[in-house]
């Protein structure tokens, strides 16, 4: 039988299959970030996933600037979430929250035309080690009036960077309130985290820049602060490790994510799944080699792959060892049953970017 039908412990989770739902991006809160009756049918609908990791969910308003997603700063938001996932506990499943603050990608129109934060005043795609991000890219921020140019961050001070950590640790403790199984920490993709650890975002001078171990530091201090919070069995980590996301990149990744991933395993976090596309990715291309083989001779809790995954190519990477599991994006929206499709080799359906973002069903 294929190891993806079997089971898994992640942290305090146990879970019954290897086949993770990532997480999706839908837009279908409200314009205050609330979270709608129609995520609980859309989660339910996927619970036999051995783990569900939420939509990317907002820690603070400075935080969040993408339309119509959802927040968990809040105590209507909170309690918004609590049917939700309600509905995938009723159905036998399990869910966890995601943690997103994205830095300099939210737009002015979010925070009352004031410049968002950064861990640099470096605009996305103005220095970045460059061969991914093409011109039509640049004019990406999202907002209520359709995309907008990404405008000047500005440089997140060290007497604010407490104030940061505290928005994570209440969001953590917001998503257990809801009833999430545990929270993962978005630290990938070109969002607040990632902009502090790689070096065509991080131009600081003080302990938070310059070397490995100072960009490293936000993430450590995060991550520290959710394990504190809800315990280290609850918490796990996003990384995108191999080329340009939204302008955020660095010369040297191999260094970098498996330091990164050395900070992780200290703190004992429950998982560490990886964004990591190949050359010929479908919606975002490598630029260097997978540095997940690497991240596994440190990182020694459970990894989890992401990107273009199929069935095959998910028995390849658990049957070898380079993976635990593996998480299914894209996949999970058009296949709301996949892991009964994947068992019984059903065809699966094909997505629809058109509807990726839309609001209703």
């Amino acid at each position: 039988m294929s190891k993806l039908f079997k089971t898994i412990t992640l942290g305090d989770i146990q879970a019954p299959n290897r086949i993770l739902m990532a997480p999706l991006t839908r837009g279908r809160s409200t314009k205050e970030h609330v979270p709608q009756p129609i995520m609980a049918e859309y989660y339910a609908q996927r619970a036999a996933a051995g783990l569900i990791i939420s939509e990317a969910t907002g820690i603070s308003q400075e935080g969040l600037g993408w339309p119509f997603a959802p927040g968990i700063w809040s105590d209507e938001q909170v309690e918004a979430w609590k049917p939700i996932v309600a509905a995938v506990h009723a159905k036998g499943g399990r869910i966890v929250c995601q943690l997103w603050h994205m830095g300099r990608l939210v737009h002015p129109s979010f925070l009352n035309d004031q410049p968002p934060v950064s861990s640099s005043p470096v605009t996305p795609y103005e220095l970045a080690y460059d061969s991914a991000a093409k011109v039509n890219e640049r004019l990406h921020a999202h907002t209520y009036d359709g995309t907008k140019p990404y405008e000047r961050p500005r440089e997140l001070k060290l007497e604010e960077i407490p104030r940061v950590i505290q928005d994570y640790r209440k969001a953590a403790r917001n998503a257990m309130k809801a009833g999430f199984d545990g929270v993962q920490l978005h630290a990938a993709n070109g969002y607040l985290i990632d902009q502090f650890l790689r070096e065509s975002c991080n131009k600081r001078t003080d302990q938070y820049g310059g070397p490995i171990e100072n960009r490293l530091r936000l993430l450590k201090e995060v991550a520290t602060a959710l394990v504190e919070e809800i315990g280290a069995g609850k918490v796990g980590v996003r990384l995108s490790p191999n080329g340009d996301t939204q302008g955020c990149n660095d010369r040297h990744p191999f260094d970098l994510f498996t330091a990164a991933a050395q900070v992780l395993q200290d703190l004992n976090v429950s998982y560490l799944e990886l964004r990591e596309p190949d050359f010929e990715g479908t919606f975002g291309k490598a630029e260097v080699t997978p540095v997940g083989d690497l991240i596994r001779r440190v990182f020694k809790n459970p990894l989890i792959l992401n990107s273009d995954y199929k069935k095959a190519k998910s028995d390849a990477v658990l049957d070898t060892g380079r993976a635990d599991a593996v998480s299914f994006g894209r996949t999970y929206i058009a296949n709301p049953d996949l892991v009964h499709r994947l068992k019984t080799d059903t065809p699966l359906n094909k997505d629809n970017m058109k509807t990726w973002y839309s609001r209703g069903a």
